[in-house]
């Protein structure tokens, strides 16, 4: 049985109507006081998902076991429309975050964003364009194995293993980028192309080291802690990409998923971004 009630609304994203699902905790599981709301972006290399990925994401936990609340937009994906379409899909999502906030029982110096994969990367770019649009204040980051540098890294290249591959990935940015492929691509499309990583969010995360996006996510974080950005991941033996996600029932599933709900737990006691609006 699930331990939350899930619904789905539609708001203004841009000139069009966009699906955006909400998942509250249920009556038994009601905070007493306002809880984090997150933005939580499903993955699929930019091509392919969809948002009820979200019934088996890392977040669904967090809504189960601590009573926040969730967000996730059915943003366009990339044969449909390349970039910046699913950016600003998902900055419409951060802004009824933000404007509803109180409506949906959330906690707006508590508005986190985070996502698996593309996700990530999409979770990643959308703390970049909040901080410089200056528009909504994000307290805390949680991308997951993210999908963020179009470049071939040293474990992105002529990679492999199981789930999603450099073709694949190649694939993936080709469509995303649409006009922009192997052009100048700007950060907000691919993240790891930043060179100013000042006043981000705090950030975790974690990643395989036999996965495809082991080298880009390393470098993520090393660049927000060189930048005075509170920021941790951890690293897990023999995990190919999304393995959480499918095993989640495995001991070292189990340890990461622990991990990373504690991590959680210390930035709803530690991490606030009041709104300047």
């Amino acid at each position: 049985m699930k331990k939350y009630a899930a619904s789905k609304i539609k708001i203004q994203a841009g000139k069009k109507d966009m699906d955006l699902y909400i998942l509250k905790p249920t009556v038994n599981k009601k905070p007493t006081e306002k809880t984090p709301g997150i933005l939580w972006i499903h993955g699929g290399g930019y091509v392919t998902g969809m948002a009820k990925m979200i019934h088996f994401s890392r977040a669904a936990g967090l809504v189960k076991k601590y009573g926040a609340v969730v967000v996730t937009p059915e943003y366009r994906l990339a044969k449909a429309a390349p970039y910046p379409a699913a950016l600003h899909d998902c900055y419409a999502a951060l802004k009824y975050l933000k404007e509803h906030a109180d409506d949906l029982g959330v906690n707006s110096s508590q508005i986190m964003v985070g996502g698996e994969s593309a996700g990530g990367g999409l979770a990643v770019a959308i703390c970049m364009y909040a901080r410089d649009k200056g528009e909504i204040s994000i307290a805390y980051q949680m991308p997951l194995y993210p999908m963020i540098d179009d470049r071939d890294t040293d474990s992105s290249r002529d990679h492999n293993a199981h789930v999603w591959n450099s073709t694949r990935n190649h694939r993936g940015w080709k469509a995303y980028l649409g006009a922009l492929w192997e052009k100048d691509v700007p950060p907000y499309a691919a993240p790891a192309r930043q060179t100013d990583y000042s006043n981000l969010p705090p950030a975790y995360t974690f990643v395989g080291d036999i996965e495809l996006f082991y080298c880009e996510t390393l470098a993520y974080i090393d660049n927000l802690k060189k930048a005075g950005v509170n920021a941790k991941v951890d690293v897990y033996p023999n995990w190919f990409h999304a393995y959480d996600l499918l095993f989640p029932f495995r001991n070292a599933s189990k340890k990461a998923i622990a991990e990373f709900e504690k991590q959680y737990l210390y930035a709803v006691e530690h991490y606030f971004a009041k709104q300047k609006m």
